[in-house]
């Protein structure tokens, strides 16, 4: 695991302590072969429909990275301990199946079984469609608009058991100047959260 800062920007305003657990390539290849497989693409199920092996055996790999990373980032924060909350996929929450929510899943079933940390994967969740970043370049976003600032307060529905807490919000993917993470990490912090802790399975490999 590696450990970052997201510097503030249009949508962020304070530097925010980020982590990450392996460099991401693209098109599902990872900087070094194996690291996991191209896990996050079978999780989302979204182009080819997975049998229900290859999501399990994908579901396996997830847990596995989160139970090493997670209590290492408590551990190097010294926060006493982290309310997990998930980025939403980028379209309405009810326009996916549940073999679709299998990332979101999977958090919660790994932070159930951990010592001081507490379940808010269902704190914030998407109620009108966005684009599809990553498809987005080819044509193939769908409905919805792009990142912009305040995107996440207009397009989804944030718990008030957010306030007060430290918040450990986990993406599968990180891009810098994508802008929904730090968009997110902004509408919890304007919604009461008394800090925001950034976790991504993956940190795109910048190109520039």
């Amino acid at each position: 695991m590696e450990q970052f800062i997201i510097q503030p920007n249009e949508c962020l305003s304070k530097s925010i302590v980020a982590f990450y657990h392996a460099d991401y390539e693209g098109g599902g290849k990872w900087k070094e072969a194996g690291t996991i497989e191209n896990m996050i693409c079978t999780l989302k199920n979204d182009i080819t429909p997975y049998p229900s092996n290859v999501l399990q055996n994908a579901m396996l790999q997830l847990s596995k990275v989160l139970f090493e990373d997670l209590p290492e980032i408590l551990q190097i924060t010294k926060l006493a301990n982290l309310t997990v909350c998930v980025i939403p996929r980028a379209k309405a929450e009810n326009t996916y199946s549940e073999n679709q929510k299998l990332f979101r899943r999977t958090i919660k079933s790994v932070v159930e079984k951990l010592n001081d940390f507490m379940d808010g994967t269902n704190y914030i969740i998407r109620y009108t469609d966005t684009q599809t970043t990553h498809r987005a370049r080819w044509g193939h976003g769908g409905s919805g608009n792009m990142p912009y600032p305040n995107i996440t307060k207009d397009t989804c529905r944030i718990s008030d058991d957010i306030r007060g807490k430290d918040i450990l919000l986990i993406d599968d993917l990180y891009t810098k100047t994508v802008n929904i993470d730090e968009d997110a990490i902004q509408a919890l912090l304007d919604k009461g959260a008394k800090s925001v802790v950034f976790y991504a399975v993956g940190k795109t490999v910048s190109r520039y």
